[in-house]
């Protein structure tokens, strides 16, 4: 029986969408919702960002005002092209999920990652359509699932199927972005779907799919920001990436604060329906806060890597801490911090 699709209403904005969690894809500049520039002075600071993301909670929280340098923005569909404009030196910082900056290094890319952020891992999901009869990840053995290559849902699969005693060799993987990942859901073409908010909230409103399995307890809920080197190495630069990032911070925490204020403004960046956005900013985004880079981040970063380098899809041994510099850290609570907890959360 082929299975009803969700309206065009709630599936065209999802499927223009790529958050930064992505495989590759394209770039834009100055379409995050705001002006191009922010700020004034005579430094300009390169700032990679996703539609919705880092420009959005910023402007909405008040944190783009009185900038004495200026913030030109660029737009990406996903982390690991965010990360090549990072590595080309064209942009200086940018934010990123869990699992592209382990594929950045294994390639041996000019990054660094400077601040995290640690959430829970509720939104990062294997899903399957509501008449599916899989019931639990053990039951995925032969079966096709569509997720996006050098994601952290590419990561948070493997992770679940481990859990479920199971191996990448055993599903039969489509990698697909999340625009067609979520045509081929939809449509039946696959059997279940790895893939992260709001992706995760927009099936589940649209009332087309429901959760299999979520990377709660296997994946580290880690998000972060990253910058060049080169940057790091200018005085004035690096003291600006310090601004941005002390601002980026105190946006996330006013974010927990004012969750349907920030769905409001990020429905209206993104696309997305106000309820798919209220949803996804309860169940993931107002869960995050401001972690330190430390050691038992790069071990958990390092176990990403390594489980990679075993699957051969990067090509040899990363040392992750050698893509790491914790000068931002100041006073922030270990990586290990248990995310926020909402009262309001799904």
């Amino acid at each position: 029986m082929r299975r009803r699709l969700a309206p065009a209403a709630l599936l065209l904005p999802l499927a223009l969408l790529l958050t930064a969690c992505g495989g590759s894809s394209s770039a834009s500049t100055g379409i995050g919702g705001g002006a191009d520039t922010d700020g004034k002075g005579s430094l300009t600071l390169n700032v990679g960002d996703q539609k919705g993301g880092s420009e959005a909670i910023l402007r909405a929280s008040g944190e783009l005002k009185n900038l004495d340098y200026k913030i030109k923005w660029s737009t990406f569909t996903s982390g690991p092209p965010l990360l090549e404009a990072v590595n080309a030196g064209a942009v200086d910082i940018g934010g990123v999920g869990n699992t592209p900056p382990v594929f950045a290094a294994g390639a041996g890319s000019k990054i660094t990652v400077v601040s995290a952020f640690h959430g829970t891992s509720k939104g990062d999901a294997v899903l399957v359509p509501n008449d599916s009869k899989l019931t639990k990840p053990e039951q995925l053995k032969g079966k096709s699932v569509a997720v996006a290559q050098g994601s952290s849902a590419h990561y948070q699969l493997v992770a679940s199927l481990k859990a479920a005693g199971l191996s990448l060799n055993d599903v039969k993987v489509k990698y697909l972005q999340p625009a067609d990942a979520l045509a081929a859901f939809t449509s039946g073409k696959v059997d279940a779907w790895a893939v992260w908010d709001p992706y995760t909230s927009q099936v589940l409103q649209a009332k087309q799919g429901r959760v299999l399995t979520t990377g709660e307890g296997v994946t580290n809920g880690l998000t972060f920001q990253v910058a060049a080197p080169a940057a790091l190495k200018d005085t004035k630069k690096a003291a600006a990436v310090k601004d941005y990032l002390d601002r980026l911070r105190r946006a996330t925490t006013w974010v927990f604060g004012h969750q349907e204020e920030w769905a409001k403004v990020w429905a209206k960046a993104t696309g997305l329906p106000y309820e798919v956005a209220l949803a996804a900013v309860k169940q993931t985004y107002a869960s995050r806060i401001s972690v330190a880079v430390d050691k038992p981040l790069i071990a958990s970063e390092q176990r990403i890597a390594d489980t990679f380098t075993g699957l051969k899809l990067i090509p040899g041994k990363v040392d992750f801490a050698a893509f790491v510099d914790p000068r931002y850290n100041g006073d922030l609570p270990p990586s290990t911090t248990p995310a926020r907890v909402s009262s309001s959360s799904q």
